[in-house]
């Protein structure tokens, strides 16, 4: 009984007895279409909607291993845990056009990146919002109100990791690739806190974000309300623009984003998003990424332009005096399954290759020996087992920054559970 005295025991103790009344409310419709292993919470989940309370819960579950090459040839299993509710407060009758996002999420278990030898995680979502803890972080408390049908302005403490998006190469690391390089681009780490208080503004067209700018507090507080360190080390300007495009008839978007800090660096510090120890460095002060990406249907259902597969492709730079990664490219394929029989299927291709900084990459090597470029490739196919399950086969080929390191093949399953 001891394990249930923890928030997350306590967390699956009431998630099991849920699932006991849903089962047996199951019996009748049978779990094949339902979008949530817990289905309408006996009719809960219908009227809070209803009333602007919605909910997207959801675990991922990670067993991968190094099979050769890296650090350590070992398997491990790890785990996220992201939990989003989102308050209307216009359904709700208090003030038409606000919006609440309240993100909380925790990972558990050991991730396989560590033993890969790489700068870029090969499970990002097995290292957030913390690597060395499984506490549960408020990672997104966020206001939103809009001003007409297109512009909205933002407050409060948000969560960055759905910038750079991309319809084939994004998903946080848990829909679409698993490896960091495709989730975001990684230039933009260093001067993009992972979680923190900021404000901006947004412009919409059609349901889709094509411009935001955001001004952030420049360092990570997942784990406190960031209050007490607000603008104490300076302040993080981002831009992103993203416009959709029509090329061969067919939907598509380029992107094209910089970000601005102001902060004092003195240090490479732990971030969860980069495998990378805490180093000394002469203290500089401001530092700025600039990138691109792009997504582009090939195929498409001309019933739905939005199921189909495409290209996509990413590049950026960043400045080599504060940014241990100075510049990104990468491209390859992803989308619906080209397989008729299983249409609710994706998959996915793509190589990145990084560019280290030659000023930066000095200071690491009495810590991990030679640095030097790193590549990889990553492939997989997510089956659609249900609507509220999704297992995905995974394999990586990585070729470390770190010369010493022997090229790491990693392979895995991947597991996500709506509920």
């Amino acid at each position: 009984m001891r394990a249930f005295a923890t928030p997350v025991g306590r967390i699956f103790a009431a998630t099991a007895l849920l699932l006991l009344g849903e089962l047996r409310a199951a019996s009748a419709e049978g779990l094949r279409d339902r979008d949530y292993l817990l289905g309408d919470w006996l009719g809960a989940r219908t009227t809070l909607a209803d009333k602007g309370i919605t909910f997207a819960n959801d675990i991922t579950q990670f067993h991968y291993g190094v099979t050769s090459g890296g650090l350590k040839d070992q398997f491990s299993y790890a785990g996220h845990g992201d939990y989003v509710t989102n308050f209307d407060f216009g359904k709700m009758g208090v003030q038409e056009g606000l919006f609440l996002k309240l993100r909380a999420e925790h990972r558990f278990g050991q991730s396989i990146s560590g033993n890969t030898g790489t700068l870029l995680p090969a499970t990002i979502q097995a290292q957030l919002p913390s690597p060395n803890s499984e506490d549960i972080y408020l990672t997104d408390v966020l206001f939103t109100q809009f001003l007409s049908d297109s512009i909205g302005v933002f407050a409060g403490k948000l969560d960055t990791f759905d910038g750079d998006m991309n319809a084939f190469a994004s998903g946080r690391g848990k829909t679409q690739f698993s490896n960091l390089a495709f989730v975001i681009n990684p230039v933009a780490l260093r001067t993009m806190p992972y979680s923190t208080l900021g404000c901006g503004f947004v412009v919409m067209h059609e349901g889709e974000t094509i411009w935001q700018v955001s001004v952030l507090n420049s360092v990570d507080t997942s784990g406190t309300s960031g209050f007490d360190e607000l603008f104490d080390e300076g302040a993080s300007i981002a831009s992103q623009l993203r416009l959709p495009n029509n090329f061969f008839n067919k939907p598509g978007h380029q992107l094209l984003a910089t970000t601005y800090s102001t902060r004092n660096y003195v240090a490479l510090g732990q971030d969860p998003r980069v495998l990378l120890p805490s180093v000394p460095l002469a203290r500089t002060e401001d530092s700025w990424s600039v990138f691109w990406n792009c997504d582009q249907y090939l195929i498409s259902d001309p019933h739905d332009p939005t199921r189909g597969w495409g290209y996509f492709a990413r590049a950026g730079i960043a400045d080599a005096q504060n940014n241990p990664m100075q510049w990104l490219v990468s491209a390859g394929l992803g989308g619906s399954s080209p397989l008729r029989c299983r249409p609710a299927d994706t998959f996915g291709v793509g190589y990145y290759y990084l560019g280290t900084s030659n000023q930066i990459g000095t200071l690491l090597t009495s810590l991990l020996g030679p640095i030097g470029d790193e590549q990889g490739v990553e492939m997989y196919y997510n089956v659609a087992v249900r609507k509220f399950l999704h297992v995905t086969a995974d394999l990586q080929v990585l070729d470390s920054a770190r010369e010493n390191v022997p090229t790491a093949v990693v392979v895995g399953l991947r597991s996500k559970v709506d509920f």
